[in-house]
């Protein structure tokens, strides 16, 4: 029985790194037990990842009835290489299951192509693309054939995040018009597979996870970004390739309201906490302030273990209870809380609601009940959409101009055709 009701679906992960490992698999074998999700595919560009998914302690004793079926075999040799694979087993699936993407964020685009192509709904973690056409492409395509998208901008689903909201839009905090945000994640990143695709050519922090805030505060306030200049600083990989491991971003918004988004590759491995990540929000009233402010790394609890178990092997530890963690339940192994989960258990959801009695209707029935639940989606505007996050590729677009050009500022421009282009 499905607890969340609807139909069981099938799911492929495209990806098996970091954020599969920590947040996408076990939420993913958690809805699996629930009956939400049925069988799990994932698909890597090698064995390497999906043998360390399977051998993964915390993962078995938490899910112990949880599996995937490993594309490529976990057997193959980790050096041979699989880039095209993700195709076939795309392929392979039945209509109108669910594809997660969780690539490299230069890789989305063709990806999401590929599963909207063989008629797949789609979560894909954040950004969704890099920019603004290619979101109004997918978007287009996805509505045409009646497919789900929803993007992985877990920070809607904080209750800190979805209280802010509701008190900006009844004005009791007044107009947002000056602004600072951080996320810095671990050192240790930067020998992880990162070094492989973080380049500059490809990616930099203010893109990768500052798009966090620049979408919350969206969110929040429903102020749309008019400007972007980024400055980032560079270093080297262990292996050698240069990267920006340092980004600064002010973002200017249709109100004149200005944000700072510090983000970079260096939170020390032997801090207490597992990153460093806050937003600031300074509004204006009527012969008064208001004030947002959300210190998201530190969530009022501190643990002191007897070894070394942090996200950098510390001791000491600020514990952040409310993004994603596994606990004790009443089953069998442990269960994922946190708005991490609960972001991803809403687009699973929503698709297996979607797809329940479809098989009874007619295909012009089926394709006008789906059109519905995401027209339904975007305007509700919980779960990120291509139509109700699109302004994330703009900034992204913008930011990625930017950088490049040693923090020129780039102009957001609207109308008709939304647009990108470098000022004067």
């Amino acid at each position: 029985m499905n607890a969340l009701g609807g139909k069981a679906i099938d799911v492929t992960i495209v990806g098996g790194g970091m954020i599969t490992n920590d947040l996408i698999l076990p939420s993913i074998y958690h809805l699996q037990r629930m009956g939400t999700v049925n069988s799990i595919n994932i698909c890597a560009l090698n064995s390497e990842p999906l043998r360390a998914l399977k051998d993964n302690a915390e993962l078995r004793e938490a899910f112990p009835d949880g599996d995937f079926i490993p594309y490529p075999d976990i057997q193959e040799s980790p050096e041979e290489r699989f880039p095209d694979l993700y195709k076939s087993v795309i392929g392979g699936m039945d209509k109108y299951n669910a594809v997660v993407i969780a690539v490299p964020d230069h890789l989305h685009y063709p990806m999401l192509k590929e599963a909207l192509a063989n008629d797949q709904h789609v979560l894909c973690v954040k950004p969704l693309v890099l920019n603004y056409n290619e979101s109004v492409e997918i978007e287009k395509q996805a509505k045409d054939r009646g497919l789900f998208i929803g993007v992985e901008y877990h920070k809607r689903f904080d209750r800190r995040a979805l209280l802010a909201k509701r008190h900006y839009r009844l004005g009791e905090l007044g107009e947002f018009v000056m602004g600072e945000a951080k996320m810095i994640e671990p050192y240790f990143y930067r020998f992880s597979n990162f070094q492989d695709w973080f380049t500059v050519e490809n990616a930099d922090p203010f893109t990768y996870v500052g798009c966090h805030y620049v979408d919350l505060v969206w969110f929040i306030t429903g102020l749309k970004p008019v400007g972007v200049s980024v400055n980032g600083v560079k270093g080297k990989f262990p292996n050698g390739n240069e990267g920006y491991m340092w980004a600064n971003g002010r973002v200017v918004f249709e109100n004149g309201a200005i944000l700072s988004v510090t983000d970079g590759l260096g939170y020390p491995d032997d801090g207490a906490g597992s990153n460093e990540q806050c937003l600031t929000m300074f509004c204006e009233g009527d012969g008064k302030s208001g004030m947002i402010k959300h210190n998201d790394q530190f969530r009022g609890v501190t643990h002191s273990y007897l070894e070394g178990i942090g996200c950098g092997g510390s001791m000491f530890n600020f514990v952040n209870p409310d993004f994603f963690r596994l606990v004790p339940w009443e089953g069998r192994g442990y269960k994922p809380v946190g708005y991490g989960f609960e972001s991803i258990a809403a687009t699973i959801g929503a698709i297996s609601r979607m797809e329940d009695g479809m098989k009874h209707v007619n295909q012009d029935e089926a394709l006008r009940k789906r059109r519905e639940v995401i027209e339904e989606t975007d305007e509700k505007g919980i779960i990120a959409t291509p139509a109700n996050s699109y302004v994330n590729e703009l900034v992204m677009e913008a930011a990625r101009m930017s950088i490049l050009r040693d923090g020129d500022f780039v102009d957001i421009l609207y109308g008709a055709s939304p647009r990108v282009a470098l000022r004067g």
